[in-house]
């Protein structure tokens, strides 16, 4: 019997598919988050769906490739942003795939996205959905609703994060809350606002439970889920007149009103949970036009009264 040697492997031979399954291993390995897994595993489907080609070979990806999957995604009608979630995605895979030798390799741009103005809750609109219920008359699931848009717009925080908090991980003696299932799965402390401590402490005086209890729950006492929360959302702020409906707009409230009132923007940075301050920087361009509000009152120029007529300007 011949003595088993190191044969170099074939590279050029490695499936698409098989090469994935192998991305996702070394992922599962890192411990990323189920949903960054789901997430990836959504985008390939949509990419192979392109390809049509169950025979098709990692070596086989260029850039070429890429840029005609950006066009395919474009006319299934995804919009900039998407396209480029899409491709961020297929990059990570890709430069794996490099790394192991499976194809050549070679340098990935994203492609272009026009960054919209993220919406925001006006104040009038705020007026309403604050406006507390009377307790004598409402139901459990609206003033639950009432607390909860509180709770939003009181901290930030993503709604994932509000629906796995319990009733320990709200300290009133030190005013904190213990937040940790977050995005980046780092636990986070942030402080509790008077006002929210207040709303919360009757609320649980309603709501009751243990300390191992949800905050926010569903009708029966247990820990409620993203869908019905939006959707009780949405009905709350459809019978209030207000027809913006996600509860990611108060986080892009709160942090315009905190760049607006003056917040520290490294401090937003931290409350909010971002790893850099790319995210705040942009809530920072888009609410520019809000920055002019007042400028003339607060602006060195101005406040020195050096010019009293600005129309007869001169020498």
């Amino acid at each position: 019997m011949p003595k088993i040697r190191m044969q170099p492997i074939n590279t050029a031979d490695v499936l698409l598919t098989d090469a994935f399954s192998e991305f996702m291993s070394k992922c599962r390995a890192k411990n990323l988050s189920d949903k960054t897994l789901e997430v990836y595993g959504i985008h390939f489907k949509i990419f192979n769906q392109f390809l049509d080609n169950p025979s098709f070979k990692v070596a086989e990806i260029t850039q070429r490739t890429l840029d005609d999957f950006t066009l395919y995604l474009q006319r299934r009608g995804c919009n900039d942003v998407t396209v480029q979630s899409y491709i961020r995605d297929i990059r990570c895979y890709c430069y794996y795939f490099m790394e192991q030798g499976y194809t050549e390799p070679f340098k990935i741009k994203l492609p272009k996205a026009d960054k919209k103005i993220k919406e925001t809750y006006t104040d009038e609109e705020l007026k309403r959905l604050l406006k507390k219920p009377n307790l004598k008359r409402c139901e459990f699931n609206e003033y639950k609703t009432w607390v909860f848009s509180n709770y939003l717009l009181a901290t930030g925080n993503r709604i994932s994060t509000v629906l796995n908090l319990k009733i320990r991980d709200l300290d009133f003696e030190n005013g904190v809350i213990q937040l940790n299932k977050c995005k980046n799965r780092k636990a986070q402390i942030v402080p509790m606002s008077t006002s929210l401590a207040v709303i919360l402490r009757e609320y649980l005086a309603y709501r009751k439970g243990e300390a191992d209890d949800y905050v926010f729950c569903n009708s029966y006492g247990g820990q409620g889920d993203i869908r019905s929360y939006q959707e009780m959302l949405a009905k709350y702020n459809k019978g209030r007149g207000v027809n913006k409906t996600s509860a990611h707009l108060y986080r892009h409230t709160f942090a315009k009103r905190w760049i607006l009132n003056g917040g520290d923007i490294f401090r937003l940075q931290k409350l909010l949970g971002h790893s850099d301050l790319g995210i705040v920087k942009e809530y920072v361009n888009m609410f520019s036009r809000d920055l002019s509000k007042d400028y003339s009152e607060f602006n060195p120029l101005d406040t020195l009264g050096t010019v009293r007529n600005s129309s007869k300007v001169g020498f």
